[in-house]
């Protein structure tokens, strides 16, 4: 019992840790099951036949072909801007930027289905045609705020000494900025755009309501689920888990290496 007392911190990670995998898990090895009727719900007996035809179900690898497009231009427009509007509100002063600093607030906690229906208000009124632009518009503007907010912290943990020595150096703006300041924030950037990566190919809400005829890979799920389940969406389910894994962690390694090389210098 006393141990446990002291490690109950590391046991209650644990445990959560698992309980956030368990579907994960359960998703992965569903991925090798052969089920007798349409639905991938029960376990039959071990297959790869999925795994040798991810593509053999009817436009399920067009919808994730166009989830994957969707999700990689909003993340490069909402981190472009993102990035932008981070280093105005760190670095400049002025009128009405604690308005806009509530603001960026303002869709991470607004609920998705309200942002949603603003958005197709707005096309409605626009006269856009539904479908791939308006789409990507609605993501790169719901992914904004996570970027600017993941970016902006990391420019406040900033030394503004280190770009003061490059002037010093003798370092014009440009140079300051691709040799000092980028590097120094490109954690943060890539944090803001991993995660407005993983929100915008995971989104179905604010898809729903956008897209008109365009079907993407939330959709074509959520679809696939009123008629029968198949056992490709657990393998494309189980590649998109494995390749985030490897991603992170490969993230840790290089993270990990330089702080030696720092170390031994």
């Amino acid at each position: 019992m006393s141990w446990a007392r002291r490690n109950i911190v590391v046991i209650a990670g644990l445990l959560t840790l698992a309980y956030l995998i368990l579907p994960n898990i359960v998703v992965m090895v569903f991925s090798f099951n052969k089920p007798a009727g349409r639905f991938n719900y029960a376990w039959r007996e071990f297959s790869t036949d999925a795994w040798r035809d991810p593509c053999g179900v009817a436009d399920l690898c067009g919808s994730l072909a166009l989830s994957l497009q969707i999700a990689l231009w909003a993340t490069v427009g909402a981190t472009v801007l993102g990035a932008m509007i981070a280093f105005a509100l760190v670095r400049y002063r002025f009128r009405a930027r604690g308005t806009i600093n509530s603001l960026i607030f303002l869709p991470m906690a607004m609920p998705e289905v309200v942002m949603a229906a603003s958005l197709l208000t707005l096309f409605l009124n626009l006269g856009a045609e539904l479908g791939f632009w308006t789409i990507l518009i609605a993501h790169t503007m719901f992914c904004l705020s996570f970027v600017v907010v993941a970016v902006k912290a990391r420019v406040m943990s900033m030394d503004p000494r280190l770009e003061e020595a490059a002037r010093d150096l003798y370092a014009g703006p440009v140079q300051t900025f691709l040799r000092v300041t980028l590097p120094i924030a490109a954690p943060g950037i890539a944090a803001g755009a991993m995660l407005a990566f993983a929100l915008s190919f995971d989104d179905f809400i604010i898809t729903n309501f956008n897209s008109g005829n365009t079907v993407t890979f939330p959709m074509f799920v959520w679809g696939s689920a009123q008629r029968g389940t198949p056992v490709q969406i657990n393998v494309i389910g189980t590649a998109m888990f494995a390749v985030a894994v490897l991603i992170v962690a490969g993230g840790q390694i290089i993270s990990s290496r330089r702080k030696k090389r720092a170390l031994t210098r």
